[in-house]
């Protein structure tokens, strides 16, 4: 096992990083968003922009299939289906940027579509008008092309799938079952992109992602007992607080 991260450049503290890594995004998929913002800026530094995208995608698919599980039910199609049709445009978008940028660009791209959507996430909560994003025709489109974008160039379409859902004001379990389904489809629909446009998945770096599974499942727990112990008003706000804080983290 040694000779093995050796082989990938991997120290025992990059071990530990992806180890813990994998717990938050185990996290964030059962309900606690914004914790694994962390996770972006760390991957990179351990392999790089773009080569990071590729180990995590199957660790996300992975965490994913664990959410859908458990609020699959509480999933609201009406705009989950407005916005996924955009979703795949942002994916495509991002397919050519992610082609056209050295991986330094890469990583700057990232920043930015966090900050951007954080930006939207704090303003429209503050705004005294609720249905300003709502209440337009392009709401949907918008934030579908950006939340396809963002996930597509770095992984980090939380912020932006927040606001969309945050906006609609939905009850917890349909945010959390909604956002799962969202991401499920989305990251499977990645997954051939990334392989063969990208050529950033490979054998090697997939024995990491199924040594992360025991910590993406013990993730996933903690996400689920911490959920129900938040009722829907304080969950809305740690939500916001939370992808404030953690994306910080994205500018280190």
């Amino acid at each position: 096992m040694t000779v093995f991260f050796n082989n990938l450049s991997l120290n025992y503290t990059h071990v530990i990083l992806i180890g813990m890594c994998a717990i938050l995004i185990g996290m964030s998929k059962t309900g606690i968003p914004g914790v694994s913002m962390i996770v972006v800026p760390t991957m990179a530094m351990i392999f790089g922009g773009k080569a990071s995208t590729g180990v995590l995608l199957p660790i996300l698919i992975t965490a994913d299939i664990f959410a859908v599980t458990w609020y699959h039910r509480h999933a609201q199609w009406k705009p989950l289906l407005k916005a996924l049709p955009w979703a795949f445009l942002g994916l495509l978008i991002a397919l050519w940027v992610g082609k056209m940028v050295n991986d330094q660009q890469f990583k700057h791209i990232i920043a930015v579509s966090v900050l951007f959507s954080l930006v939207l996430m704090v303003w429209n909560d503050l705004s005294h008008k609720k249905d300003i994003l709502t209440g337009h025709p392009m709401f949907a489109a918008v934030f579908g092309i950006l939340g396809g974008f963002a996930t597509m160039i770095g992984n980090v379409a939380g912020p932006v799938f927040a606001i969309y859902l945050l906006a609609l004001h939905l009850p917890k379990k349909n945010y959390i079952g909604t956002t799962a389904w969202f991401f499920a489809i989305i990251n499977i629909a990645k997954l051939p992109l990334q392989y063969f446009v990208w050529n950033n998945i490979t054998a090697k770096l997939l024995i990491i992602d199924f040594l992360a599974i025991p910590f993406i499942m013990l993730g996933a727990y903690i996400g689920i007992k911490v959920v129900y112990r938040i009722k829907d008003p304080a969950y809305r706000w740690s939500v916001v607080i939370i992808t404030f804080i953690s994306t910080i983290f994205v500018f280190l």
